[in-house]
C-alpha cells in the first residue's frame, strides 16, 4: 500500500519507525577574541558581504536538495514541512529559509547583532514545527481514507455478488484508470511516451478473454497488446522508441495481465468468494502490518525503498494473514481446508509485502509520493493496487492446486 502505512509515527521525520535522526542545531557563531574572528567584525550587519565576516559566516549544509537521499538513506524527495528545496518553509535545521546565515526573506534586512545575541542565537534548539506540521507528517487524512475506503468496499461487494460481469466490469475500470495514472507519471517524470490507447484496450482484452478463455485467452490478448504497443509508437518519430515501447510492454504486463488472474478467480463456480478471500487476505496483511510495526516497529525492513516500513510490521502481515487465511478456506472455499489456509495467507503476505516494495521502488525512481490524487487519502488507483497486483496470481495458482480451478 504506502509508504506510511508500516510503523509508528515519528516527529519531524514523516515517516512510521524509528531510528530517524533530527540534524543538530548549527554550530554557534564565534565570539570576538577567540582567535577566529576579529572584534571589530562582530558588530556588522548580517547582509555586509566584506570582510573577514563573509569568510567565517556559512550557508547551513543542505544535503541532497533534488530528493535522491539524505542522512538517513533514503532517496527521493522530501514530502514534509522539512523540505529543503520549498522555500519559505522549515528546512533540514526546522528555520526559514534564508533565517540561518542567508539572506532575509522579501528582502529584508537583519538588525545588527552583538557578540552575545548572536551567541545565543546560534545555540539555540531548532524550533518545534508550527501546528498542524506535525500532524501532516505523521501520516494521511485517516477520515477521508476510512470513507473512501467504506465507498470502495461497498462498490466491490455489490458488483461481485450480484452479478459477475459488473465486478469485471469494475476490474477494467480499475485497469484503464492504473495505466492512465503510470503512464501519465512516466511521461512527467522522465519524459517516456508510453502509448496508452493500446495498453487500455489491450488491458480490457486481457481481463475479458481471461475471464472467458481462461488462461490461454489471457496470454494470446497479451501478445497482441503488446504488437500493438510496438506498430502504435511507429506513428511518433524515432527518437527513443526502444525506450517508449519498453515501458509500455512493463506497463502492460504490470497492471492490466496481473489483474486478469482476478478475473480467472472470478470465472470459477465459486468465484465470488474466490475473489473475496483474495480482498480479505491483502487487506487483512496490510492492516496487521500497519498495527503491529506502529506499535512495535523499531527495526527497518528496507529503508532505501520504504523506510516506513519495519521487521515487525512484517512479522504483524504474516501472523493476521495467515490467521484470516485458515478462517477463509474452511468457510469460504470449496473443499478448502484451514492448514491450506495457514499457507496461502503466509504467500499472501510475502507477495503482497513485495508489490508494496515494489511499487514504492517506482516512485522514488519518479520522486513522487503517490501515483494519484484520485482517491482522498489514499492517493491513486494504483496506490491501492500496488499490493493487489502481484497477489492475484499467488492467490489463483494456490487455490487452482488446493481445491481445482472450480
Amino acid at each position: 500500500m504506502n509508504d506510511s502505512s508500516w510503523g509508528a509515527p515519528q516527529p519531524h521525520t514523516g515517516y512510521r519507525g524509528t531510528g530517524d535522526q533530527v540534524p543538530s542545531a548549527p554550530t554557534a557563531m564565534p565570539r570576538p577574541g577567540d582567535g577566529h574572528l576579529p572584534a571589530h567584525d562582530v558588530s556588522a550587519p548580517v547582509h555586509d558581504v566584506g570582510g573577514d565576516a563573509a569568510q567565517t559566516r556559512r550557508m547551513p549544509t543542505v544535503s541532497d536538495p533534488q530528493g535522491s537521499g539524505d542522512q538517513n538513506g533514503r532517496s527521493g524527495p522530501s514530502d514534509g514541512p522539512g523540505d529543503p528545496a520549498r522555500p519559505g518553509r522549515p528546512g533540514l535545521h526546522g528555520s526559514a529559509y534564508g533565517a540561518a546565515g542567508g539572506p532575509a526573506p522579501h528582502g529584508r534586512q537583519e538588525p545588527p547583532q552583538g557578540p552575545q545575541q548572536q551567541s545565543q542565537d546560534a545555540s539555540a534548539p531548532a524550533p518545534a514545527p508550527a501546528a498542524g506540521e506535525g500532524k501532516k507528517r505523521a501520516g494521511r487524512d485517516l477520515r477521508a481514507a476510512i470513507g473512501v475506503g467504506l465507498v470502495l468496499g461497498v462498490v466491490v461487494l455489490a458488483s461481485l455478488f450480484l452479478y459477475k460481469p459488473v465486478f469485471l466490469g469494475v476490474i477494467v475500470v480499475a485497469v484503464a484508470v492504473g495505466l492512465w495514472e503510470l503512464t501519465s507519471r512516466l511521461k512527467e517524470r522522465k519524459g517516456i511516451r508510453a502509448p496508452l490507447v493500446p495498453l487500455a484496450l489491450g488491458g480490457a482484452a486481457m481481463t475479458i478473454a481471461g475471464y472467458l478463455r481462461g488462461a490461454e485467452g489471457a496470454w494470446i490478448a497479451m501478445a497482441l497488446t503488446a504488437l500493438a504497443v510496438l506498430v502504435w509508437r511507429m506513428a511518433q518519430p524515432p527518437s527513443d522508441y526502444l525506450r517508449d515501447v519498453t515501458a509500455g510492454l512493463f506497463a502492460a504486463f504490470y497492471v492490466p495481465f496481473l489483474a486478469t488472474f482476478v478475473a480467472l478467480m472470478l470465472a470459477a463456480d465459486d468465484g465470488p468468494r474466490r475473489v473475496l478471500t483474495f480482498l480479505i487476505l491483502t487487506v487483512v496483511s496490510d492492516t496487521g502490518a500497519y498495527a503491529v510495526g506502529w506499535r512495535f516497529g523499531k527495526r527497518k525492513l528496507a529503508p532505501r525503498i520504504s523506510p516506513g516500513k519495519t521487521r515487525e510490521g512484517l512479522i504483524g502481515a504474516v501472523a493476521f494473514a495467515m490467521a484470516a487465511g485458515a478462517l477463509c478456506t474452511q468457510f469460504l472455499i470449496d473443499g478448502g481446508s484451514w492448514w491450506q489456509g495457514l499457507l496461502l495467507g503466509l504467500a499472501v503476505a510475502l507477495s503482497a509485502t513485495l508489490g508494496d516494495l515494489g511499487e514504492s521502488m517506482i516512485k522514488r525512481d519518479l520522486g513522487i509520493k503517490d501515483m494519484g490524487t484520485m482517491l482522498p487519502g489514499h492517493g491513486g488507483i494504483m496506490d491501492r493496487l500496488d499490493s493487489l497486483l502481484p497477489t492475484a496470481p499467488v492467490v489463483w495458482l494456490l487455490l487452482v492446486v488446493f481445491v481445482g480451478a472450480g
